[in-house]
């Protein structure tokens, strides 16, 4: 990897022509799935930021969130169908999400244990260095899981909608699309009220808050922990995930 990633970097795009993506939210963006080969081999205009904050060819895992755990997520997908899509552009992808963070975690100051980290305020930090060498043109978040209960599920709409003003405002980007995922449909586990409430924000996203979309999960498939999508079905949201940006920004 180390003379690509040297390559690569030395070799930046114009900031105007790399296109930068946030990836947050809790596990199922940071990646879980199982790793094979074709999750390894990088696309020459897909980049990632890495832990040590530098610039080298995406390649899976992205996340770092929890080093034992991290897989196949939708990000290394998504850039690559963006990029395809237009030639000119490099993309460029920001991981930062933090696996079983709930959304309270992404506020100034949140504190998330599991991680040992504060998601907002770490998110804040990488993605403003990331952004000396690019435009921010989208964020992904998937996330909810955490909150689906009776104490947060009532709460989430609101501190979603929150979420998204904030970002904008401290990123200085105050129509940045911002894509929500539906968390997963799996038969073996069906929905609780509550979880039902966290889909319904989700869900109405678009309706509500300028430069929103959702992206649905139907037909996709857990890894066998009910949980967590497993690796097919990672990339196949990646593609909807970029199919919704693409429809959004119409390039």
């Amino acid at each position: 990897m180390t003379p690509l990633f040297a390559q690569d970097e030395a070799k930046l795009p114009a900031p105007e022509q790399f296109h930068l993506f946030l990836l947050i939210g809790q596990s199922n963006m940071a990646g879980r799935g199982k790793i094979s080969e074709e999750d390894q081999t990088p696309h020459p205009r897909v980049l990632c930021f890495n832990q040590e904050q530098k610039w080298e060819p995406a390649v899976d895992p992205l996340h770092f969130d929890k080093p034992s755990m991290v897989g196949v997520g939708i990000g290394k997908t998504f850039g690559t169908i963006v990029a395809e899509k237009n030639p000119e552009i490099t993309v460029g992808l920001i991981p930062c999400a933090a696996g079983g963070s709930p959304i309270s975690s992404w506020e100034p100051e949140g504190y998330h244990a599991q991680t040992k980290s504060h998601p907002y305020d770490d998110m804040l930090k990488r993605c403003r260095v990331a952004m000396k060498a690019g435009q921010l043109k989208g964020i992904l978040w998937h996330q909810g899981e955490s909150d689906s209960n009776p104490k947060q599920s009532v709460v989430y709409e609101q501190k979603l909608h929150e979420l998204i003003a904030r970002l904008r405002k401290d990123l200085d980007a105050p129509e940045v699309p911002f894509i929500a995922g539906q968390l997963g449909q799996f038969p073996e586990r069906p929905w609780s009220a509550d979880k039902e409430l966290v889909n319904k924000a989700h869900q109405t996203l678009p309706e509500k808050v300028p430069h929103t979309a959702f992206v649905p999960a139907d037909g996709l498939t857990h890894k066998g922990d009910q949980t967590h999508f497993n690796a097919e079905s990672y990339r196949e949201f990646g593609r909807r995930y970029a199919n919704a940006y693409l429809r959004m920004t119409k390039e």
